[in-house]
């Protein structure tokens, strides 16, 4: 992982982080891009952090990236009972808002893959509307696991600079770690569920429940059957080994 912001990473329970706001974050960003660096960004929440402790290759395809961002509040609170202050989640669907403002101004033309067609159809809808100026190079659905090198040659050859991929993790992790080299974009992405929210299909949570870590609380309430267990064992691991670490004295240090 390269460290290229003069901020140090930080590290908790064995996972590199960089603290950064989302200021500090979009500067690296476009620094990189101006020098034409390749970036493999990824997000860090309570659930991946979970996840990677016995996931190896979605530990490693993290390990693996330029700019590994805070995107949960479980985490910043979690590090601050550990001795560490991140400034604040960088929460993956704002940057992605924030990186389609910045490519329409840089006039960088961007990829989005994932999702199932009708949704990723209504995201692009909706992006042309809110950003007029962006250039779309292309798109893909989320379904292409029989034929993963034709659509790597299509995100080649549609000449963009920046890939979004909303697939679910460690999917996407995986994906972008096995196909880095021949994507052909400066700046790879992942963002989750991001396409179902852009396209209408799920809300957000209220600013409220962001602020309040709740987030989780409200994809619960919004899927219940599909969520509810999955965050009740992965909030309950993370409490365990914050109690571990705590208990072993370990402060993430940088």
């Amino acid at each position: 992982m390269s460290h290229t912001n003069n901020k140090k990473t930080v590290q908790m329970m064995g996972v590199p982080m960089h603290p950064w706001t989302m200021g500090e974050t979009l500067g690296e960003i476009s620094r990189r891009l101006d020098e034409g660096k390749f970036t493999q960004h990824v997000v860090v929440n309570v659930a991946k952090l979970v996840k990677m402790q016995d996931n190896v290759q979605l530990r490693n395809s993290v390990f693996a990236c330029d700019i590994i961002n805070v995107d949960g509040m479980g985490i910043v609170w979690g590090a601050g009972l550990l001795g560490v202050d991140i400034p604040e989640r960088v929460a993956g669907i704002d940057l992605f808002s924030n990186l389609l403002h910045l490519a329409s101004e840089r006039g960088d033309s961007v990829f989005l893959l994932g999702a199932r067609p009708e949704v990723i159809e209504k995201t692009l809808k909706n992006l042309q509307e809110d950003y007029p100026k962006l250039k779309i190079a292309g798109w893909h659905h989320g379904y292409f696991w029989d034929n993963e090198k034709e659509v790597v040659d299509i995100i080649r050859y549609s000449g963009a600079k920046l890939l979004f991929v909303g697939i679910s993790s460690p999917k996407k992790e995986q994906f972008i770690n096995k196909w880095r080299e021949q994507l052909g974009v400066k700046f790879v992405m992942g963002v989750g569920g991001t396409f179902d929210i852009m396209a209408g299909i799920t809300r957000r949570a209220p600013i409220w429940m962001q602020n309040a870590g709740l987030e989780w609380l409200y994809r619960v309430i919004q899927e219940p059957r599909r969520m509810w267990k999955r965050y009740l064992v992965t909030n309950s691991k993370f409490i365990w080994m914050l109690a571990k670490e705590k208990m072993k004295g370990h402060a993430v240090g940088t």
